[in-house]
C-alpha cells in the first residue's frame, strides 16, 4: 500500500513502541527515514522511557530493509533541538516530505491529586511537543508545496479518562493543532492528520502501574492477570499492536490518503462507538 520510493520521513519518539513500527512500515514501503527520541529517563513517569540502544535496534531494523535511517537525540520539548532534526535531515537527504509527530508519555493520576510537573511534562511533550515538531518540518513542505503530517492523539481526546485528565487533555489540544495546520497548508498540497488509538500494546502501557489500575482487585497484578481481563471482552476489543496503527499511518502518508486532510482517524477496537 502506497509508494513510498525516495520520500524522506521524520518520525518523533521512534526509539520502540509505536515510533519504531512507523519507521518500519515507511521504510518497507520505499522511504528513508530520520528518527529521533529522547532515548533517556524522565522522572516522574511510572515506566522507563527508551534509551540509546533502542535507537540503534531501531536504525538496525530500518536498515535491514535497504532504506537509510539516520537517529538523533532529540527531545521535543526543545523548539530548538527539533529545528536541529529538520536541519539534519536536509543536510542527509536534501528534503523533509513526511512527519510522524508520535513521541509522547503516559502517566496516571486524579485531577484533584496531580502534581504541577506531572501536569506540565505532559502537556510539554504530547501537546507542545507536536507543536514543536510541526513549527519545525512545515515550512520545509511548504517551500516544496507537498507533504504529509501525521499526529499521534489518542480515543481518550473524544472521550475523557479517569486518572489521566492530563494525557486526554493533550491529546484533545493535538487535535486542534492537527486541524488548524490542516486548514493552514492545504493549499501547499499538504495534508495533516491524526490517529487516535486506544490501548496499543507497547511499554507505555505495559507496565506495573497500568496493570494495577486495571487490575485493582490485585495487591501484585502481572501482564498475564491484565490480558487475561481483555481476552474475556469482545473479539476485537484486545490491545491493538503497533504495526496495526502504522499501517494506518502509511495509508494517510501515501498518495492513496490524499484526500484524508483534518481528520482524526480512529482505531479503537470499537470505543468510539461511544464518543461523539
Amino acid at each position: 500500500m502506497g509508494n513510498l520510493d525516495d520520500k524522506v520521513a521524520v518520525i518523533t519518539g521512534g526509539a520502540r513502541g509505536q515510533g519504531r513500527a512507523h519507521a518500519l512500515a515507511l521504510a518497507g514501503a520505499g522511504a528513508d527515514i530520520v528518527v529521533c527520541d529522547i532515548a533517556e529517563p524522565l522522572a516522574g513517569l511510572p515506566y522507563e522511557l527508551s534509551t540509546e540502544d533502542d535507537l540503534v535496534e531501531t536504525v538496525e531494523l530500518v536498515e535491514a530493509t535497504g532504506r537509510r535511517c539516520v537517529p538523533m537525540k532529540a527531545d521535543v520539548r526543545s523548539q530548538e533541538q527539533m529545528y536541529s532534526v529538520a536541519e539534519r535531515a536536509i543536510e542527509e537527504f536534501g528534503r523533509i516530505d513526511i512527519l510522524i509527530a508520535n513521541a509522547g508519555i503516559a502517566s496516571n493520576s486524579p485531577i484533584a491529586e496531580m502534581d504541577e510537573q506531572l501536569w506540565r511534562d505532559m502537556i510539554d511533550i504530547n501537546l507542545t511537543g507536536v507543536f514543536h515538531s510541526f513549527r519545525a518540518m512545515v515550512p520545509h513542505m511548504i517551500e516544496r508545496r507537498w507533504g504529509r503530517v501525521v499526529a499521534t492523539s489518542s480515543i481518550v481526546a473524544k472521550m475523557g479518562v479517569r486518572n489521566a485528565g492530563h494525557y486526554a487533555a493533550a491529546k484533545w489540544g493535538v487535535l486542534g493543532l492537527v486541524k488548524s495546520l490542516s486548514l493552514e497548508v492545504a493549499d501547499y498540497g499538504i495534508t495533516v492528520n491524526a490517529l487516535l488509538p486506544s490501548g496499543v500494546d507497547t511499554d507505555m502501557i505495559q507496565n506495573p502501574a497500568v496493570w494495577r489500575l486495571m487490575v485493582p482487585d490485585k495487591e501484585n497484578p502481572t501482564r498475564e492477570d491484565w490480558m487475561a481481563i481483555i481476552e474475556s471482552g469482545p473479539p476485537n476489543g484486545d490491545l491493538i499492536q503497533p504495526a496495526e496503527v502504522a499501517d494506518a499511518a502509511l495509508l494517510l502518508v501515501s498518495e492513496h490518503g490524499r484526500h484524508f486532510n483534518g481528520e482524526a482517524v480512529t482505531i479503537s477496537g470499537g470505543l468510539s462507538a461511544n464518543t461523539a
